[in-house]
């Protein structure tokens, strides 16, 4: 769903995969711009950028611990700039975001789908599979055993649907919810003393508010999955 008269538009080309495409051109052509001018005192798009970084750096080692912090964060660092250009184009007259459509959320998911098993195969090798098992590990507990392992199962296959769909779904409400804030402000001037700009104002906040929600919700999902994945089983 476009949130706007689309200025970016080919024929054989969905929007969504412009816009997809121009958020990953901003994201490469800001860090290129930011190497050959990074300065020991940061200024300017460099200062801006590093307070995003660590910012997220902060998070994912306060959720994850530092050490597989660091390890995980070029992939949650890269998903969250990623998101949260993506949601903020949906805010731009003439732009759409690319994370209003589910293609786009699920090729953001699947990645984090196959990395936490990925990493919880390579860090516990056939051991991983305990943590499919439930607590309970005897063999009077097997039938309990085989149960909790479908569930957890199901539970693991679901997790990039619930994802994608999370954050596909928050963000036609946004849309949905903006647009008839946009009939709105036009209507309540009329009839009120509230002046026109502190309803835009409004609205804008709303949207900027959800687009970053929705991005760290993502992220941090994607932080409790990979670290679920790669900690020690508790005995």
């Amino acid at each position: 769903m476009q949130e706007a008269p689309v200025f970016l538009h080919f024929e054989s080309i969905p929007p969504y995969v412009i816009h997809s495409w121009l958020a990953m051109i901003i994201l490469i052509g800001s860090s290129l711009l930011i190497r050959v001018s990074m300065s020991i005192v940061p200024v300017g798009i460099q200062n801006f950028t590093e307070s995003i970084v660590e910012a997220f750096l902060k998070l994912t080692e306060d959720t994850i611990g530092n050490h597989w912090g660091r390890k995980f964060f070029p992939l949650i660092g890269a998903l969250g700039l990623y998101i949260l250009i993506g949601n903020f184009m949906g805010l731009i007259p003439g732009f759409e975001s690319p994370t209003s459509n589910i293609n786009t959320t699920a090729s953001l998911a699947l990645p984090v789908f196959l990395a936490t098993h990925y990493f919880g195969i390579k860090t516990h090798g056939f051991g991983y599979i305990k943590h499919f098992l439930g607590p309970m590990r005897s063999i009077f507990a097997l039938p309990l055993m085989i149960l909790m392992f479908f569930i957890e199962f199901v539970g693991h296959l679901t997790r990039p649907v619930t994802l994608s769909v999370r954050l596909f779904g928050n963000m036609i409400a946004k849309h949905l919810v903006l647009s008839v804030l946009v009939v709105v402000a036009f209507i309540v001037p009329a009839i009120t003393i509230i002046p026109s700009a502190i309803l835009n104002l409004f609205i804008l906040s709303i949207g900027v508010l959800v687009c970053i929600v929705q991005a760290l919700v993502f992220v941090i999902l994607t932080m409790l999955y990979l670290s679920g994945a790669v900690e020690a089983e508790e005995h």
